[in-house]
């Protein structure tokens, strides 16, 4: 059922209108004036506004203007019995669908409105397969169906459409990288910017011109003035991998940034201000390093809001198969996918696996290009994991 709102001063256009379209099954509402329109479309959706141009105080143009800064998907559409070739450029270009005159034919505004709708469906069925499309590449390398894992995708959608800061946790290889991006795609930022910064490739000075951004001749090589990956990220996500690196004085930064969203560029007067997600990763416990006065316990406590903490691989060793089975068919690359035996597959789920996920698709990535035939052995498994079976 579509939502479906008429404006018009005239009651007999309003009531003719209303009952035609309650008869194609549709819910109607109706306004007098544009006021009333006004304050309809601020406490409802509506998938549809036909709408009088010539009415007293807020006209239909007006009307329109505001439809369109409250509900931009709202399809209008104009009608009048005062048509001039200026307002109905002037609707056309401010978003109207449509602009027709009065008197017109039953048949001819059934059929406006239904293409008017069909419109509308569209719109929301490409925006749902966008946002489909994007959830299903946010998780694409992401394989577990371990009970643990479960849990870590249930964490994903329920504090994805949020804009609390979310702190991931794990070993080096856990895929801290990919939670981060399964969140984003995940939330009303999706269309906007994913920012990554590795916090740990870069000394402090580049690190700080990197997230804040710098004015020309702030320092030596600052030929010109730039941006900072907070403005870049700005209405979307910025990814702080390797948090526990920065230092002190950056850590004073960063917290100013959670706390009001501000910031000054490096040799900058002007304060600026984002509106960021940030999400923080770090393979460090890092409540340890503020114990060891490493990291600063109120940048620690802004950050962990929403924490997630992603299992090392040999707490999860029923995902292994799953995982070899994809980096298989992902490192065959045009060549024959090679098959594995449950020997071989067997000494893959014995190791510790101290590099994690990413360990192990490299391991994966050297049998599929190394391997004679198509059938990966356990004597092809390299000797550093066959002969380990730590627990």
């Amino acid at each position: 059922m579509n939502k479906i709102l008429i404006v018009d001063d005239e009651q007999s256009m309003r009531d003719f209108l209303a009952i035609m379209l309650k008869k194609e099954g549709h819910e109607v509402v109706t306004a007098e004036n544009g006021t009333e329109a006004l304050k309809a479309v601020q406490a409802e959706i509506f998938d549809l506004v036909i709408t009088d141009v010539k009415m007293p105080g807020l006209d239909g143009i007006g009307v329109l203007k505001l439809i369109k800064e409250i509900s931009a998907d709202t399809i209008v559409i104009m009608i009048t019995a005062f048509a001039t070739a200026e307002t109905a450029v002037e609707a056309m270009k401010l978003g109207a669908y449509d602009y027709i005159t009065k008197p017109f034919k039953i048949d001819e505004i059934k059929l406006i409105i239904q293409k008017a709708i069909e419109k509308r469906h569209l719109r929301k069925e490409n925006i749902l397969l966008r946002r489909e499309i994007k959830s299903r590449a946010a998780f694409d390398n992401f394989i577990g169906k371990s009970e643990s894992m479960q849990k870590i995708f249930s964490l994903i959608m329920q504090v994805a459409d949020t804009s609390s800061t979310v702190l991931i946790t794990g070993e080096s290889g856990t895929g801290k990288e990919l939670v981060a991006k399964a969140i984003h795609f995940n939330s009303s930022r999706k269309d906007k910017p994913f920012v990554t910064v590795n916090c740990g490739a870069l000394p402090e000075t580049l690190l700080e011109s990197e997230l804040f951004g710098h004015m020309k001749g702030s320092f030596s090589g600052a030929f010109t003035s730039k941006q900072g990956l907070f403005e870049v990220a700005n209405e979307g996500t910025i990814f702080l991998d390797q948090i526990s690196a920065t230092t002190s004085a950056l850590q004073i930064k960063l917290l100013r940034v959670l706390q009001d969203r501000e910031f000054m560029r490096v040799g900058g007067t002007t304060t600026l201000k984002v509106d960021v997600r940030v999400i923080a990763a770090s393979n460090k416990d890092l409540l340890e390093e503020v114990s060891k006065s490493a990291f600063r316990e109120d940048l620690y406590y802004r950050l962990n809001v929403l924490p997630i903490v992603i299992p090392p691989l040999r707490d999860r060793r029923d995902d292994i198969p799953l995982l070899v089975d994809f980096f298989l068919g992902k490192e065959c690359q045009g060549r024959e996918r090679k098959k594995i035996t449950p020997k071989a597959l067997k000494c893959l789920m014995s190791h510790r696996w101290p590099g994690n996920v990413r360990e192990l698709e490299n391991t994966v990535e050297l049998l599929q290009i190394l391997v004679p035939g198509n059938t990966i052995l356990p004597e092809h498994i390299p000797d550093a994991i066959r002969n380990i079976r730590t627990s």
